[in-house]
C-alpha cells in the first residue's frame, strides 16, 4: 500500500470510529471507490488499536473510577455499572465471534451499508427527537444496559454504526445526549479490546510480523484522529444535538445509492 493510502485510511478510522456514522462502511466504501485493495489484518489491527487507545486515554478518569470501585472500599454506585458494562458487551461479543468463525463477507456490499446508513439515520433522529433528556449514566439500570447491548449486535451489520445504533439505543430510554454517547463510547473498550487481541492472535497464527513502521504510522495517525473526534463530539452533544450526524447519513446513503444504480 502507498503511504498515501495508509494515511488515508487511518485518518478515515479516525475520525469515523466513534462518531455515529459507522468506520467500517466508510473503510469499504473509501476502498471501493478508490479502486484500492483491501489494507490487510496488520493494518485492521493497527487502526483498532490506535483507536482503543484514544478512547482509553479521552476516558481515564473514568476507567480509573470502575477499576478503583470494583476495590473493597468502591462505590456501590461504581460496580454495579461495571457489571452492566460488561453484560451489554456479551451478546454482540457472541455474535461477533460467530460470524468471524463462519465469515461474513457478503455483508460487506455496497448496497447494504448504503442501505443501513439510510435506515439508521433516520432511527437516530427519531430517537434523539423524541427520546426523553432525563439520565445521567449513574442512572443506567440492567434493563437499560441489556437493551443497549441487544442493539449493539446489529452494528456488527456494515454501515449501521456501533456508536450510532447503542446512542440511539440509549436516547430512546431517555438518556441525555453526553450520557448516551459516554455510556456507548466505555461500551466500545471491551469490544475494540476484543478485536485487537483476536487480530494479534490471528496474526501470531499466520507467522505473519505486523508490527512495521507502516502499521506504527496508521496507529498513531488514528489514535490522534480519534482523539480530536472525540473531544469534538463530545463537546457538541453537551449543548446540541445528534441532526448534523443525521443529514449526513442521510447525504452519504443517498449519494451510494446514486453511485451505485446511476
Amino acid at each position: 500500500m502507498t503511504m498515501l493510502q495508509l494515511v488515508v485510511l487511518a485518518v478515515v478510522q479516525g475520525i469515523t470510529e466513534f462518531l455515529p456514522i459507522s468506520s467500517e462502511g466508510h473503510l469499504i466504501i473509501t476502498s471501493q471507490v478508490l479502486g484500492w485493495p483491501d489494507q490487510g489484518l496488520a493494518i485492521d489491527l493497527a487502526t483498532n488499536a490506535g483507536t482503543l487507545a484514544a478512547v482509553i486515554v479521552f476516558f481515564r478518569r473514568d476507567l480509573i473510577a470502575l477499576l478503583a470501585g470494583l476495590g473493597e472500599r468502591g462505590s456501590q454506585s461504581t460496580r454495579p455499572l461495571v457489571g452492566m458494562l460488561i453484560v451489554a458487551t456479551i451478546p454482540a461479543g457472541l455474535i461477533g465471534l460467530l460470524l468471524d468463525s463462519i465469515g461474513h463477507e457478503h455483508l460487506r456490499q455496497t448496497w447494504i451499508i448504503a442501505t443501513t446508513t439510510l435506515v439508521f439515520g433516520v432511527v437516530l433522529w427519531l430517537a434523539d427527537r423524541y427520546g426523553m433528556t432525563l439520565r445521567r449514566v449513574e442512572h443506567m439500570t440492567w434493563g437499560s444496559a441489556i437493551f443497549i447491548g441487544l442493539a449493539q449486535v446489529l452494528a456488527l451489520i456494515p454501515g449501521t454504526s456501533r456508536s450510532g445504533i447503542t446512542m440511539s439505543a440509549a436516547r430512546i430510554m431517555g438518556f441525555e445526549r453526553e450520557a448516551a454517547a459516554r455510556f456507548s463510547l466505555l461500551l466500545s473498550i471491551p469490544l475494540i479490546a476484543a478485536a485487537v487481541l483476536l487480530g494479534v492472535l490471528k496474526i501470531r497464527e499466520a507467522g505473519d510480523a505486523a508490527l512495521t513502521g507502516s502499521a506504527l504510522l496508521v496507529a498513531a495517525i488514528s489514535f490522534v484522529t480519534a482523539l480530536i473526534a472525540l473531544a469534538a463530539m463530545m463537546a457538541w452533544l453537551r449543548r446540541a444535538s445528534f441532526t448534523p450526524f443525521v443529514i449526513y447519513r442521510l447525504l452519504l446513503g443517498t449519494g451510494l445509492l446514486l453511485w451505485l444504480y446511476a
